[in-house]
């Protein structure tokens, strides 16, 4: 967003609210028609949509069969569209409605693109479809014998053609692109070189009678389509009132984005229908821009630089006033999926991912002995679980886990306890070494002042503490040719939280390393539920996911605030995921961060999470959203890049990326943070006394 706009509206951060709507039509009544789509724009602009798409012939109904050639209802119409446009001057949005046109004495399958009172071009169907059920050619001819680039309508001389691009000039990210029905039905839709040449947003205006399971392929269609061609994708389906004289009709309505189904109808509604969406254009932009093999595509084989004509105009974009997008758009916790079913089978995936990653390097290297530190935390937790099922696996003996807790100076006796039970239900090797007599060691060779009796609880203190665990670890895997398994995750790498080299930064297979704390949360309780190790195992689970998440590193002081909070260091693990997510796989821009992350946290949501009690749902002001991202960009892109630059091998489990120099991140570890900070001062302090609300 630029400095002065309205914050809280989603059109000053590349968004654009979009309607589909379904009409309810009279066969061969062209002014019923035009009213109902009059009525259905008037509903876009109270929603603030900015684009209305309808169905295929929604002017005249889809089956009018050879009514198509009687000049009544050619001229009808025309009066139809006439009122459209009228009505279209007062109505600050783009329409899109589908009519038949005829064009030098041929008749054309047309869609009108209609905006404040003028037709900016009309574009013809391509492919005819006349099988089974269909006979369009009997009453249009394909676009492609037209022989016109322009053509005149309501009085008005206008583009013609399959290969036309609506660009809004001033909002160039949205770019529309309009096919009809069956151009999405073959192998190389026209939607497909659109994309190519620049389109963002694909329109469809379709009839598309109703069948058995016709509506999942529809949804496959769409859906594919906006994904393989990286846009929006935006389908309307003829409906209520269409002739049942031998077909009938769903009125399926759907939007997509990159293959997801933002928004849909609800079919066999015997009324007109209204749905709309909000399309992430940065998003699109992003993704084209981030995937280089879109932009080869384009070189190998997309058409001429001069086979689209662009029209432009000039669109009325409400950007002021309070306009959020809805927190499903972009889900609290963009790792953990809210739907129970698909959250289950994210862990089940994650935890296979990893489970295989570290048997090909038992298996590699020829070790059968896995060592780990196991602190009683989430990570140690989670890694594990990891070796015990790739142990499993291998057909190895659980006790071939080496395991090993290590208590220091501020370890609680909660952790310690849970360290102990769970490596005694899983299994495994269990040993326990106190590390502070070699901590107290080192403090005292280094002359730290703690070691003469200070109580001083600095970095260097608590390294000491990280450094010795790690040492020990590798030493034992030599001592027992074993293989040290790191325990980090993708949430502590992002913000530096690791002690760099020898400490929890190192290890030589790190299984968490690009599974967010997030995440990691839900695998664990998936775990423990679904009692694949036990039920010892899954009640130690779930008190390991009620403890505190803490380093334990400094002693809590008499009279203090009880232990060392991570997340009152380095911020909420599910805000700071939230802002690694959007950062990390799209590069938004931080006040664009922030207002996602406003829109999916300011009010208290109970149908996230719902198996996590009322108290523990949070909710977060705006200027605790721009608090805590201050926090991760700084220590993300000027604190711990040189930790990320040097880190072991792990397995990537998700598109949400890893934070490895071999794979998703790659950048400097000199870099500096201070574009993204600057960008900290677009972002409000307080909502309620923001000048733009």
């Amino acid at each position: 967003m630029k400095a002065g706009q309205d914050f809280f509206n989603a059109y000053n951060h590349d968004f654009a609210r979009v309607a589909v709507g379904v009409p309810r039509v009279r066969v061969a009544d062209p002014a019923y028609n035009a009213a109902q789509t009059i009525e259905l724009m008037e509903r876009a602009i109270a929603e603030r949509a900015v684009l209305a798409l309808f169905p295929e012939l929604g002017l005249s109904s889809y089956t009018c069969d050879d009514l198509f050639h009687q000049r009544a209802l050619l001229d009808g119409v025309q009066g139809a569209l006439r009122s459209v446009l009228d009505a279209s001057e007062r109505l600050p949005l783009v329409a899109v409605v589908g009519l038949p046109l005829q064009l030098e004495h041929v008749l054309f399958n047309c869609a009108a693109v209609v905006h404040r009172g003028r037709v900016l071009g009309v574009v013809p169907k391509t492919y005819l479809p006349n099988y089974r059920e269909f006979y369009e050619a009997r009453y249009f001819a394909s676009g492609d014998v037209a022989r016109q680039r322009s053509v005149e309508v309501a009085g008005q001389v206008v583009p013609f053609g399959s290969r036309l691009l609506f660009q809004a000039t001033n909002q160039p990210k949205l770019t529309l692109h309009v096919e009809i029905c069956e151009d999405v039905w073959v192998p190389i839709p026209p939607s497909s070189y659109a994309a190519l040449a620049g389109a963002t947003v694909l329109l469809n205006l379709s009839a598309s009678n109703v069948t058995v399971a016709k509506a999942d392929y529809r949804r496959q269609l769409v859906s594919g389509q906006s994904a393989r061609c990286l846009s929006a994708y935006l389908y309307s389906a003829a409906g209520p009132g269409e002739s049942t004289t031998d077909l009938a009709w769903d009125g399926h309505a759907l939007a997509a984005e990159v293959g997801n189904i933002l928004a849909e109808s609800q079919r066999f509604q015997d009324r007109t229908q209204l749905v709309t969406a909000d399309l992430d254009l940065e998003r699109i932009s992003q993704e084209r821009m981030r995937q280089n093999t879109f932009g080869l595509n384009v070189q190998h084989d997309g058409l001429p630089a001069d086979a689209f004509r662009t029209v432009g105009f000039e669109l009325d974009l409400p950007r002021t006033g309070e306009l959020l997008v809805s927190p499903s758009r972009h889900q609290r916790f963009p790792y953990v999926p809210a739907d129970p079913a698909r959250r289950d089978e994210r862990c089940s995936e994650v935890y296979e991912i990893q489970v295989q990653g570290l048997a090909k390097r038992l298996q590699f290297t020829g070790i059968e002995k896995p060592v780990i530190a196991v602190s009683g935390g989430l990570d140690s937790t989670q890694a594990l679980l990891v070796c015990a099922q790739a142990m499993d696996r291998l057909g190895y003996p659980r006790s071939n886990i080496l395991a090993y807790t290590m208590p220091g100076f501020a370890t609680s006796e909660r952790t310690l306890a849970q360290a102990r039970r769970l490596m005694d239900a899983v299994g495994c090797t269990a040993n326990e070494i106190d590390i502070r007599p070699a901590c107290t060691q080192m403090l005292k060779d280094i002359g730290h002042p703690f070691a003469s009796g200070q109580p001083v609880y600095d970095t260097t203190f608590e390294n000491v503490q990280a450094g010795e665990r790690t040492s020990h670890v590798f030493r034992l895997a030599n001592l027992h040719r074993g293989l040290v398994v790191g325990t980090g995750d993708l949430s502590e790498l992002a913000l530096g939280w690791c002690t760099y080299g020898v400490g929890d930064h190192m290890s030589h297979y790190a299984v968490n390393a690009s599974v967010p704390k997030t995440l990691i949360q839900y695998i664990i309780r998936w775990v423990a539920q679904s009692h694949r190790l036990g039920t010892d195992v899954s009640d130690t689970l779930l008190d390991v996911l009620g403890t505190e998440i803490s380093p334990e590193l400094v002693p809590v002081l008499e009279g203090g605030d009880g232990i060392q909070s991570s997340e009152a260091i380095v911020g909420p693990y599910e805000l700071q995921d939230f802002n690694l997510y959007y950062t990390l796989r799209f590069g938004y821009a931080p006040s664009r961060v922030a207002f996602l992350s406003y829109c999916a946290w300011h009010a208290r949501d109970e149908g996230v999470w719902p198996d996590v009690p009322p108290e523990l749902r949070h909710q977060y002001s705006i200027g605790e959203v721009k608090r805590h991202l201050g926090t991760f960009l700084y220590r993300f892109f000027q604190l711990s890049q040189f930790k990320r630059s040097a880190i072991p091998n792990a397995p990537k489990v998700g598109s949400g990326g890893s934070l490895s120099p071999r794979g998703d991140w790659r950048a400097p570890s000199d870099g500096e943070a201070a574009a993204w900070m600057a960008e900290l001062d677009l972002i409000p302090e307080d909502a309620t006394t923001y000048a733009g609300r």
